[in-house]
């Protein structure tokens, strides 16, 4: 697998592999991978010739009063996980690359921003939507892999590709979870022993709700069910448990469409996220 840290190396790398008459993906992350991100690379190699990925810590996407300076970075371990996986190459940009003096210019897409992570961490999907961008000019891939985790994330992306006319494919790759359910991320790390035991009611709070709601339930009721487990399990603050249109995002009180079950909560001192089709 090769490194590359400058844009004119990037470029040169990606231009070899178009010489060669081969198609190019993307998986774009922040770092600190696990075996969802293996996910996204294996699905990756099925659907195109070339992997890249990048690993940026991005500053625009994180607020005032978020954990930037300790989000795990383990360059070493990270590209030691992608060279097995079948990785081509690594975009791994400083931030002088990335943002460079004078830098002046925000992607900001309205809609499917609002509310949910939107309302809770404002200018966050400006940084994403800006910086995806940016990855999305540099590569210049046939496609790009996000999780499902990131529901909401995945929904301003396509929208944002919609509306620019890029010359790409978006795919969405299930969430990977661990054996109890939990979805995984690399916040997981920040729980302790006895917080990664109750994290669990999370993934099991919105099956419970799921499940309730295809069946015909009452939706408030089985949300404010799943909310209340969320609380015994020692959540909190929660910021939303909801049901929502699966593509629009817009938020709806009956199950009368293609729909997302979505929830963000804190556990100590960690925010987790996590969401579930209802069909």
């Amino acid at each position: 697998m090769q490194t590359v840290r400058d844009l004119e190396s990037l470029r040169a790398a990606v231009g070899a592999f178009r010489h060669a008459g081969q198609s190019v993906a993307l998986v774009p992350t922040m770092g600190a991978l696990h075996a969802g991100h293996i996910a996204l690379v294996e699905e990756a190699r099925r659907r195109a010739d070339r992997v890249v990925a990048s690993i940026f810590v991005n500053p625009t996407q994180f607020g005032p009063n978020e954990d930037l300076a300790a989000y795990p970075r383990k360059e070493l371990a990270d590209a030691a996980m992608l060279e097995a996986a079948g990785c081509a190459l690594l975009w791994l940009p400083p931030v002088e690359a990335m943002y460079p003096p004078g830098f002046a210019t925000t992607v900001s897409v309205s809609g499917v921003t609002e509310g949910l992570d939107g309302a809770a961490r404002p200018g966050h999907f400006d940084g994403v939507a800006t910086v995806v961008t940016k990855l999305f000019n540099q590569v210049r891939p046939d496609l790009a892999l996000f999780g499902e985790k990131d529901w909401q994330q995945l929904a301003v992306i396509r929208r944002m590709v919609t509306d620019l006319d890029m010359a790409l494919e978006i795919v969405g790759v299930p969430t990977q979870r661990e054996e109890d359910g939990l979805a995984l991320s690399s916040r997981n790390a920040y729980l302790t022993p006895e917080e990664r035991e109750g994290a669990r009611a999370l993934p099991r709070a919105l099956g419970e709700a799921a499940r309730t709601i295809a069946a015909g339930g009452d939706v408030p009721a089985a949300l404010a069910r799943a909310v209340a487990t969320l609380e015994k399990a020692g959540f909190g603050p929660i910021d939303y448990v909801t049901l929502h249109d699966g593509e629009s995002l817009a938020p709806i009180s009956a199950f009368d469409r293609p729909a997302r079950l979505l929830a963000a909560a804190r556990l100590g001192r960690t925010r987790l996220i996590d969401n579930l089709p209802v069909e």
